[in-house]
């Protein structure tokens, strides 16, 4: 535990307690006020049990990430250490292939809060540095004069028998465009953060000033599309923070206008997603094609609501039919609370069901591939570690390489049935 000093508006200037936990770990007894308490526990990021005498039992469930109130700050981190710079990329992976984790501006043991703000008031800098983005914005209107094209269809619904006003749609160009609505949303929330140094707080408060023209995201809002082209280049690394950020982390305003905020992630979702998503394009270098949360029937019933059924996380299929399942699993049998056996007869199972003689669990650590053979039957299930401490170009180096194995053993498996 170690102090940490108060920053933004709203937030004390006394020191903040930083308490942190392994993912893995039991929890730990600390002192917290009841409001810290309850926005802990409605983060989702852990449980804090009252022992009496303001004592809590602070408890991780699952997730990793950080909280921060006026007075605490909680970071529980991912298992083995796994760096900020890492779980940026195992994140965005899935979303969006091109992003780069050497843009997070922080070193692996500055805290969450810090490296997010820093960075994104980094390429935020950059890419509004030759100006605010522009581009063409389509526009609904109702003019008394022709702009555009005029919408027949709603100008006869809304507006029988009458010549004017005009129902009509046009192209505007405009700062209000989607890159810069995520933006400036982005922005907002990261300046809400309690805690932010001073000069970063005031970075991130002018950059949004640029952005005075365009359309706030209202509260929970999904995130408007926007494709990545040339013309937007500029913008790609800071938009694909700034989707993190909205998508991840959190920020209000709670009694006597204290702010708090949160960064919450479930590393076995997180795992699972960049697992199927890297994997798919390590197994595009081969016929057939990969299928992500596959379902498939495990037993007869003469009631639909009755029938059995698994959903391995990814199936590669060749002439139609499976060859090869796949189940990626963030906790490592080593990991408390992981079982083993669970896991195998959930592989035995998806075989089974699919009629596929091999699948591999991929597993989130060290260690060296390890093959099975399932007793009285012909299925082999093959454990892979995937390290996910190396470099992002180490780990997806990993991921071609289990591709390759895999289909290699597809290709073994169809020689020795036709040599029968």
């Amino acid at each position: 535990m170690r102090p940490v000093s108060g920053g933004g508006t709203g937030t004390p200037t006394g020191p903040v307690r930083h308490l942190v936990l392994d993912e893995l770990s039991s929890g730990l007894v600390e002192r917290l006020d009841a409001s810290s308490a309850a926005y802990l526990n409605s983060s989702g990021l852990a449980k804090a049990s009252p022992m009496g005498m303001g004592l809590y039992r602070i408890e991780p469930v699952g997730k990793v990430g950080s909280v921060r109130t006026a007075t605490v700050q909680l970071d529980v981190r991912p298992k083995d250490r796994l760096g900020l710079s890492r779980l940026l990329f195992l994140l965005s992976y899935a979303g969006d292939q091109g992003f780069r984790p050497e843009t997070v501006a922080a070193d692996e043991d500055r805290e969450l809060w810090s490296a997010l703000a820093e960075s994104l008031a980094q390429l935020a800098e950059r890419a509004l540095g030759r100006g605010v983005l522009q581009g063409y914005l389509t526009v609904d209107e109702s003019l008394r004069t022709v702009k555009g094209r005029i919408r027949i269809s709603d100008q006869i619904s809304r507006r029988p028998g009458m010549l004017v006003p005009l129902e009509v749609s046009y192209d505007e160009f405009t700062e209000d465009i989607a890159e810069n609505r995520i933006l400036r949303a982005a922005l907002e929330r990261m300046a809400q953060v309690p805690g932010v140094r001073p000069e970063v707080l005031g970075r991130l408060r002018q950059l949004e000033g640029k952005l005075d023209g365009v359309t706030r995201l209202p509260s929970g809002a999904p995130l408007p599309p926007w494709k990545a082209t040339r013309m937007n280049l500029r913008y790609h690394a800071v938009l694909r923070l700034a989707e993190l950020i909205l998508r991840n982390a959190s920020a209000e305003t709670g009694e006597g206008r204290q702010q708090a905020a949160s960064f919450v992630v479930d590393m076995a979702q997180v795992f699972e997603d960049f697992v199927g998503t890297a994997l798919r394009g390590a197994m595009s270098a081969y016929p057939g094609e990969l299928r992500l949360r596959f379902n498939a029937l495990l037993s007869e019933a003469v009631r639909d609501s009755d029938r059995l059924s698994v959903r391995p996380d990814a199936v590669h299929m060749l002439g139609g039919r499976p060859v090869v399942a796949y189940n990626a699993k963030y906790r490592a049998a080593s990991d408390a609370g992981a079982s083993l056996t669970a896991d195998h007869y959930q592989m035995l199972a998806h075989c089974t069901a699919l009629a596929v003689p091999t699948a591999w669990l991929v597993y989130a650590g060290k260690g060296e591939t390890k093959l099975r053979r399932i007793l009285n039957t012909d299925i082999d299930i093959v454990e892979f570690p995937l390290d996910l401490s190396q470099p992002p170009s180490d780990i997806l180096a990993a991921v071609r390489d289990l591709a390759h194995q895999s289909w290699g053993e597809v290709v073994r498996t169809a020689t020795l049935a036709r040599g029968t």
